[in-house]
């Protein structure tokens, strides 16, 4: 059963840019280890195990990392495969709704990875 783990990967373009790395690095340590702490727990344990921290964005593929704090950072992933966690963007969410921008971010990445993989 161990083997059968989640994996979480960042997406990398065509070029080797790793843009979501780039976001994590922008960020205070504190909020880093906030979003690794999710990232283990959904490595470790699942999707079901981050249940508070995530939410589906309706009428997407994607899912959406919440967390809270001084900022509101979203983190958008798909799940293209069983055991497959694909981070595709992040970024400081400053209105109540996620601006069309940052998820047609996550579709032209996600479109990109799917053409290569």
């Amino acid at each position: 059963m161990m083997d059968n783990k989640t994996k979480v990967q960042y997406y990398i373009s065509n070029s080797g840019k790793n843009p979501f790395s780039d976001f994590l690095d922008s960020l205070s340590s504190s909020q880093q280890s906030k979003i690794l702490k999710v990232f283990v727990y959904l490595e470790t344990y699942g999707l079901l195990s981050v249940i508070p921290h995530i939410k589906k964005l309706s009428g997407t593929p994607f899912w959406e990392i919440r967390i809270l704090g001084k900022d509101n950072i979203r983190v958008i992933f798909v799940i293209p495969l069983k055991d497959l966690i694909l981070v595709l963007h992040g970024f400081i969410k400053k209105k109540q709704k996620t601006p069309l921008k940052e998820i047609k971010t996550a579709y032209v990445r996600y479109q990109d990875w799917l053409n290569r993989n």
